[in-house]
């Protein structure tokens, strides 16, 4: 896999795995766990959820899948705003490390931003690493005046900041990518393929098909093309994992570049950032 730095100079690799809507059915149960643990195999080592996805059960299902190779993951879970504060943050990772079944998380964010004031949810994410709970912190769904207020509120340390980016949401090109570029700090797109949208749109599947790839890693590759990106689509079958994990062997030509500039043009402008 294709390394990305975090600011504190670890790297990851720039494929990860999603787990929104994992876990939510019994019946798949093991289908995804087994879709996990492939893609551990193929270097797709961090995996993301969050207390929020399925009310705990996501992360019951992840815990699950790392039983036994816990060293081997870079884990990523997320916190409710309403639970950001300074003792509510530390309880909440409480419930989620006993949910994975761990002692600690390697990168906590804050799922969204909320009525809590961030200088009070980022002394109880410092807290944290300071009792070993969590190694590093981060943020979701930040738009750049979020990202300022952060930075204020004495937030350096962030290490990424997670938001919807694909080839049909490209709004973050314009101010969010560039500034986390230059900051060093990689942004982690979810939903890189729209939630499935982007497999069924003719343009990119003959696209595709023209490079010997699907849609779904042609879809991919462009995400992590430009550097700085963690891309976490969601695969619950080990087939699908196994196809993902192939997109971050495609290069892209300037030729391929173009024409996917022109089935989904970047912004003019800038655009409000969006959230799913």
């Amino acid at each position: 896999m294709r390394p990305i730095r975090l600011p504190d100079g670890t790297h990851v690799p720039s494929l990860g795995l999603g787990t929104w809507y994992i876990g939510d059915s019994g019946t798949r149960r093991e289908a995804e766990i087994a879709a996990l643990r492939r893609g551990i195999d193929l270097g797709m080592t961090l995996i993301d959820t969050a207390e929020m996805y399925g009310n705990g059960a996501s992360e019951k299902l992840v815990g699950a899948a790392i039983e036994g190779r816990r060293e081997e993951v870079i884990l990523v879970s997320k916190v409710y705003p309403h639970n950001a504060s300074r003792d509510g943050v530390a309880a909440a990772c409480e419930r989620s490390l006993t949910r994975l079944g761990t002692d600690r998380l390697d990168l906590y964010l804050l799922h969204w931003r909320g009525g809590v004031p961030l200088d009070e949810t980022i002394d109880g994410f410092e807290r944290l690493i300071a009792a070993g709970k969590i190694r590093r912190w981060g943020v979701s769904n930040f738009d750049p005046y979020d990202m300022e207020d952060l930075a204020a509120a004495g937030g350096a340390a962030a290490a990424t900041n997670q938001v919807l980016y694909n080839l049909s949401t490209r709004g973050i090109e314009w101010d969010l990518l560039p500034e986390a570029r230059e900051d060093g700090v990689p942004i982690m797109a979810y939903s890189p393929v729209d939630q499935a949208r982007l497999l069924v749109e003719p343009e990119l599947i003959a696209l595709a098909r023209e490079i010997g790839a699907s849609a779904a890693q042609l879809a991919l590759a462009w995400t992590i093309d430009g550097g700085g990106v963690i891309a976490i689509p969601k695969a619950g079958r080990v087939e699908h994992v196994e196809e993902n994990a192939k997109a971050a062997e495609i290069v892209l030509t300037d030729e391929v570049r173009t024409r996917l500039d022109a089935i989904f043009p970047p912004p003019d402008g800038p655009t409000p950032l969006e959230i799913l």
